[in-house]
């Protein structure tokens, strides 16, 4: 069997009608199937699938009423582990540079707080957080990659990770972790 893909990476959210309509209404993708899941022992699960492109999917599950799980759990996976928000993050293709400028833009028109774009020296990025508190990116390469210098490890760049307002952040001496600024509100 040759590699496909993902089919869907499933995620959780305390608000399923936020979510989808900020999948569908601010980043343009499409909700393709929905469900509710009854539990045997109460409450129940609403479920969405939405296509990211290429048949590829991301699930949302919101829990209800469902004895023994917490109802406050934290759906930002990063910030629920304690953990820098760049470490758990999904990464949505930009296609090229204009693209990713054009995103960038709609993105900010429609009051979404993003990073400026930064340079990774093989691709270029965005960030930004969905409702739920989950790090998402929109990236495209600005080169081939897979050469033997790209797939042996060695030392590029240099970060810390420092304690800030009680969250760790990664911090550069001449630029700031990109998602520092889009998390400090949150």
């Amino acid at each position: 069997m040759s590699n496909k893909g993902f089919s869907h990476i499933g995620l959780s959210t305390h608000d399923l009608d936020a979510t989808m309509d900020f999948y569908e209404n601010i980043l343009g993708f499409k909700v393709v199937r929905c469900d509710t899941i009854k539990i045997r022992q109460g409450g129940n699960i609403r479920h969405a699938f939405i296509d990211v492109g290429r048949d590829q999917l991301v699930a949302f599950m919101e829990p209800n009423n469902i004895p023994g799980l917490p109802d406050d759990f934290d759906t930002g996976i990063n910030r629920g582990l304690g953990i820098p928000g760049v470490f758990y993050h999904f990464a949505f293709e930009a296609g090229n540079l204009h693209e990713l400028n054009a995103k960038r833009e709609e993105l900010m028109d429609k009051g979404v707080k993003v990073t400026d774009i930064v340079d990774h020296e093989w691709a270029m990025s965005i960030y930004f957080t969905d409702p739920n508190g989950i790090s998402l990116e929109y990236c495209c390469l600005t080169r081939d990659v897979g050469t033997l210098d790209d797939i042996t490890f060695q030392e590029r760049f240099e970060r810390s990770i420092e304690i800030r307002n009680g969250e760790p952040v990664f911090v550069r001496d001449v630029q700031p972790d990109p998602l520092e600024a889009v998390l400090a509100d949150d």
